[in-house]
């Protein structure tokens, strides 16, 4: 039995694959890049081993740095997550060529699917149903053009050394095909050095279903049901469920059979996921399913999978890489319930998904939900950096219910819970897609988010004065007294309070008083979390916005500093209204600034005349800057 492991591998899965290794006593060993030196995963292992720099092509890509690092660690096997090495063959055969065990497929099994022609010529002979598509050597245009109109358009352009979206165009005419395959050829060759392609028939509404399967060297392999991966944006998963709704008996029977087969032609062994593209125009159907491609590695959405059949995968690989057989038989592994996952990620979707980088503030789920069916599997915590070295996503929301409205209802309330501060958070996106009617009715498709244009990827543009307001709520009715059982706000021993609030806002006014806003019971309940004085995490419907504010129990005069008009916060000036000599009057507009994506106008706090201005437009200044300093009038 393994009882030291090395895990070449980063954030959420690094600590994912160490919470089952605590259980199971084995010894966990972290590698790390300079990026990482102060990470989660680095702090929750039992040693860790600096391996380079922060680009992963000097580190997490090393093999040879990670094989030094096991072999100076005292490791006796090499998990690699998902990514990164996961399905390089010659890095599992460097593995084993070291004496390590190498927690994965043999190495021939990743060679055998990791070429998208040879793994669906694998699948055919193996009697798994196969797209109309073009597999051939010859790779010149005229080849590729006779061969794209006998399947007819559309088609897709897919590189065969292709993974993750990359390497992939739609070509809907044949006078496109030209320039899609030189882009196609282009990004397969940078990607995976490897530029060559196959042409494939589209299916123009499809979904995306796939089966969990397992295999191990005493020759059993077993399938642990199926996944729903249809909800994608740009080819990469955002919500994954298990079982897929409307999975009639007769085709999940076929369907994993399939599977089952595949996995068994090439002798695989541990964690592995048969992906099948589906017709979503209709019903499913024995004739509605294709082959797409085999994953020779746990997946990100292995999750839901463990909910619905009661089962650690994690414990399953690091059993079967000793050696042992799958610890149950198939007709052992019981469906119950349903699971959705949702990826967390440090990214915006109001700006085309941009990811984002820096110091979290307040991560992780504001309140109590029902713990026993939400399940928090995440990389980073409060107080963590995200690095801009590796991808955007830093944790897991996976939950569990007897069916799947029950599962989804867990999954918006629990995403209306979710926190991120600091970086930006795609939590409030996944909720809209969650709360969206062709989601609860399960009529997605991978199209589909690309379909509604912003209607998905923008907040609802009140809540952040909403949030405002509620700040200012807090600040107004805080009370006096320093007692905790004097305070109405949800107080807990070391924990930073919560408090609800509900405010609707009205009027167009860039500035607005307390008393401008009234109780709307029927708005989302912005949490609200105290960080400091004046600094606030809020939360509105999964969307997180820090909010820093002035002191409201001053007056407006010695708020603004007398005759000093101050940023009242950290921006950026984007109108100065005012030059020396204007005269102004009390409440006049004198500079506006822009902070946290909310326009501030900064007023005249009385009559008088302009003595100097410091800022200019399209200026970042600091909290309490000076930027206009008045006199009276002469």
């Amino acid at each position: 039995m393994i009882k030291s492991l090395l895990i070449a591998n980063r954030g959420e899965i690094a600590c994912r694959i160490m919470a089952t290794c605590r259980d199971m006593g084995i010894r966990t060993i972290a590698v790390y890049s300079d990026a990482d030196a102060r990470a989660k995963h680095v702090r929750e292992a039992d040693e860790a081993v600096h391996i380079g720099p922060a680009p992963a092509a000097e580190s997490y890509l090393r093999g040879d740095r990670i094989l030094a690092a096991a072999r100076a660690a005292g490791a006796d096997a090499i998990h690699p997550g998902y990514g990164f090495l996961s399905e390089n063959a010659e890095f599992a055969e460097d593995v084993r060529n070291a004496g390590l065990i190498w927690v994965g497929p043999p190495p021939s099994a990743i060679r055998a699917m990791g070429l998208k022609d040879e793994a669906k010529r694998i699948a055919e002979e193996a009697g798994v149903p196969v797209l109309p598509g073009y597999r051939g050597e010859a790779q010149d245009l005229k080849t590729l053009t006779n061969a794209a109109k006998e399947i007819g358009y559309p088609i897709l352009i897919k590189a065969i050394a292709g993974g993750g979206g990359r390497g992939i165009r739609l070509v809907t005419k044949a006078a496109d095909l030209k320039d899609e395959l030189d882009s196609a050829v282009r990004e397969a060759t940078s990607a995976f050095g490897d530029g060559r392609v196959m042409l494939e028939k589209l299916v123009e509404q499809p979904r995306h279903i796939e089966v969990q399967v397992f295999g191990d060297s005493h020759g059993n392999t077993v399938h642990l049901f199926e996944r729903d991966c249809s909800l994608q944006r740009r080819r990469q998963k955002v919500l994954e469920e298990a079982p897929a709704p409307g999975m009639p008996d007769d085709v999940r029977a076929a369907m994993t059979d399939a599977a089952v087969k595949l996995a068994a032609a090439v002798k695989y062994e541990g964690a592995g996921t048969v992906e099948f593209i589906v017709d979503g125009s209709r019903p499913l159907s024995l004739d509605s399913f294709w082959f797409l491609e085999m994953n020779t590695r746990l997946q990100v959405e292995h999750p839901v999978t463990e909910l619905v059949t009661d089962t650690d995968l994690v414990e399953w690989q690091l059993l079967v890489a000793s050696g042992e057989q799958i610890p149950l038989k198939q007709s052992e592994i019981v469906l119950g319930g349903h699971a959705i996952e949702a990826r967390i990620c440090a990214e915006d979707p109001a700006e085309g998904f941009r990811p984002g980088a820096g110091l979290i503030l307040e991560f992780g789920l504001l309140e109590e939900v029902d713990g026993e069916h939400v399940r928090w599997d995440a990389g980073f915590e409060s107080g963590d950096r995200v690095p801009s070295s590796y991808d955007s996503m830093i944790a897991k929301l996976i939950v569990w219910g007897e069916d799947r409205d029950e599962a989804a209802d867990r999954l918006i309330d629990a995403l209306a819970h979710t926190q991120l501060v600091g970086v930006p958070s795609n939590a409030g996106f996944l909720r809209r897609c969650a709360m969206s009617d062709a989601f609860l009715e399960a009529t997605h498709h991978v199209n589909w988010i690309a379909e509604q244009g912003d209607a998905l990827t923008h907040a609802p543009g009140a809540n952040q004065h909403a949030s405002v307001m509620a700040v200012c709520d807090i600040q107004l009715d805080a009370p006096g007294a320093a007692r905790p059982w004097d305070i109405k706000d949800g107080w807990r021993m070391n924990a930073a309070p919560v408090y609800r609030a509900s405010v609707a806002v009205g009027g167009d006014a860039d500035w607005i008083d307390p008393d401008d806003y009234e109780v709307d019971e029927d708005l989302p309940l912005p949490l609200v979390t105290d960080l400091s004085p004046r600094r606030y995490a809020v939360t509105t419907a999964g969307d997180s916005v820090l909010v820093e504010v002035p002191d409201y129990d001053a007056d407006v005069e010695a708020l603004l500093g007398g005759d000093a008009v101050k940023a009242p916060m950290p921006g950026k000036i984007i109108a100065m209204n005012v030059k020396a000599g204007d005269t102004v009057t009390h409440g006049q507009t004198l500079a506006v600034m822009e902070a946290m994506k909310m326009e501030h106008s900064l007023a005249a706090p009385r009559d008088g005349v302009v003595e100097a201005v410091s800022g200019a437009v399209g200026e970042q200044v600091a909290e309490g800057v000076v930027l206009v300093q008045l006199v009276e009038e002469a």
